[in-house]
């Protein structure tokens, strides 16, 4: 009895000390939120009219996301490399080392790139070339522009999203001596100051353009026409600046050829579908915190991108409705089990809406007022047109940001509606993309400038051209070790049963894989 009676005595004297353990702990933590809530914070709610300008220093990404970084516009300040290099206009120069690693790192996971770089490095299939580039800058795309130079072309380059730039990337690219005119937050004015600068005026004469959305080629056709008609050939790897490339061929004003990366397999079947699948989910994840088992979500649009994203979604228990204009497309979606819904139909008791058309107007003011309190709103096509937003600055509605890239718009009545990004390409503005993919992408850049800069007078006329299926079965290839796949090869009978060469390429044009 009495083993027992002194077991349970200590049993009470630990569980005594355990319990003032624990009231040490929660007072400290008290005091600790005390002095918390006396440091000045630069978050709270802020008008409208400030929505962009105050968003300069806010950054979800690992790169440059300092937010006590100097708010000043970079327009405003001079400065110079370790070297005296000054023709950019970044964030801040001093960032240039980490940004460095970060490319360093990306570097790892775009082996393509570098196997171009031995291959081709000796070569110089690019030298002459003068490359005006506006692309979302990123530590993957720090990786591509280094390697144009590595195959003799010369670059400068602009960002094609006021969100995506990584800015200490930015500096890094800078302090090797190439002209680099963004930073993440401009404001739209800025956006066009830095495409402006970038194409350098009478300074510089450009012969090739590598777009993605179509704002450096049009700047260039409105504000410089006769150097558009000089360009030797443009790259465009997204659908709405696929779409302006076509409208300006249609009309017959368009006076270089120009290679679609956007359609080509590379671009849409991974960039588009695979590289979706899993950004949506980190997106969402580091803006909102949202749990997406049970939630209702409604996915506008049923191409590539709009797969992966129901895909993902999917898979952790969401229940996905999808919108489609495209008989096919829906019908891909009923088969894959998503219901086809009109928005309309679901507005009132979605728990988000993601857009992925590349059209316009996809969620308007209507569907807006219609939806619940706190549903999210976000986009994962290119253009920030997709939603509505003229509609949402009005003097009836309150704007409050609550995280970087977070907006609550706030009806009379209380109710809100999270807005992510403003409305545009929410995995680049709020997340970090796979760089494996991004090689892809980025290889089938490379070898699109390479095939129209290199091609013989006469091979490719004023149009939009697709890259020959060759080329993309080669970039396909040299990612394959990476991943430790060994592809079979076909023995000379079966080649000639299929009557194809037994070194590709393997499937004819109208091939849909």
């Amino acid at each position: 009895m009495k083993k027992a009676y002194s077991l349970v005595n200590i049993t009470k004297a630990k569980e005594q000390e355990a319990v003032q353990s624990i009231c040490i702990k929660q007072i400290q933590l008290t005091d600790q939120k005390q002095e918390f809530n006396k440091r000045p914070t630069k978050t709270g709610r802020r008008s409208l009219s400030h929505s962009i300008s105050q968003s300069s220093t806010d950054s979800y990404s690992s790169v440059g996301s300092d937010s006590s970084e100097d708010e000043s516009s970079p327009r405003d300040k001079a400065q110079k490399t370790s070297k005296g290099f000054s023709d950019f206009c970044i964030k801040n120069i001093k960032q240039a080392d980490f940004g460095r690693r970060e490319i360093e790192i990306a570097q790892q996971e775009m082996p393509a790139l570098m196997v171009l770089r031995k291959r081709a490095g000796g070569e110089k299939p690019l030298a002459g070339a003068k490359v005006l580039g506006c692309t979302h800058i990123t530590a993957q795309t720090a990786v591509l522009i280094e390697t144009l130079i590595v195959l003799g072309a010369q670059c400068r380059w602009a960002a094609c999203n006021i969100f995506s730039t990584q800015n200490a990337v930015a500096a890094a690219l800078a302090e090797r001596g190439i002209p680099v005119f963004a930073w993440r937050g401009e404001s739209e004015d800025d956006f066009w100051w830095c495409i402006d600068r970038c194409a350098g005026g009478n300074t510089w004469q450009p012969n090739m353009i590598l777009d993605d959305g179509g704002d450096l080629t049009h700047w260039i056709y409105k504000k410089h026409s006769s150097l558009f008609k000089r360009l030797r050939g443009i790259v465009e790897e997204s659908v709405t600046g696929i779409y302006r490339l076509y409208q300006l061929s249609k009309a017959g004003k368009l006076c270089v050829p120009a290679m679609n990366v956007n359609d080509s397999v590379t671009k849409q079947k991974f960039d588009n579908l695979y590289c979706c699948k899993e950004s949506i989910l980190d997106g969402l994840k580091r803006t909102t915190d949202v749990m997406f088992g049970g939630k209702q979500m409604v996915v506008c649009g049923y191409g590539e991108v709009g797969k992966g994203c129901c895909a993902a979604l999917k898979a952790l228990g969401a229940i996905v409705y999808v919108t489609e204009v495209d008989p096919i497309c829906a019908l891909q979606a009923c088969m894959d089990g998503f219901r086809v819904i009109k928005l309309s139909e679901v507005v009132r008791q979605v728990d988000v809406v993601i857009t992925c058309t590349g059209n316009k107007n996809v969620v308007v003011r209507e569907h807006l007022d219609r939806m619940k309190n706190g549903c999210i709103v976000c986009n994962m096509g290119h253009s920030s047109t997709e939603i509505d937003l003229a509609s949402l600055r009005t003097t009836e509605l309150r704007w409050e940001r609550v995280r970087p890239q977070v907006d609550h718009v706030i009806w009379p009545d209380g109710k809100r509606i999270v807005l992510l990004a403003e409305g545009r390409l929410l995995n680049l503005s709020c997340s970090t993309v796979p760089s494996l993919v991004l090689s892809i992408t980025a290889t089938t850049q490379a070898m699109a400038l390479i095939e129209l800069y290199s091609a013989p007078e006469g091979r490719y006329k004023q149009d939009v051209y697709l890259l020959p299926k060759k080329m993309d079965e080669f970039v396909a290839s040299l990612h394959l070790l990476t991943l430790d796949a060994h592809v079979t090869e076909l023995t000379d009978e079966q080649a000639k049963y299929l009557g194809i060469s037994k070194h590709g390429p393997f499937k004819p044009n109208y091939y849909r894989y």
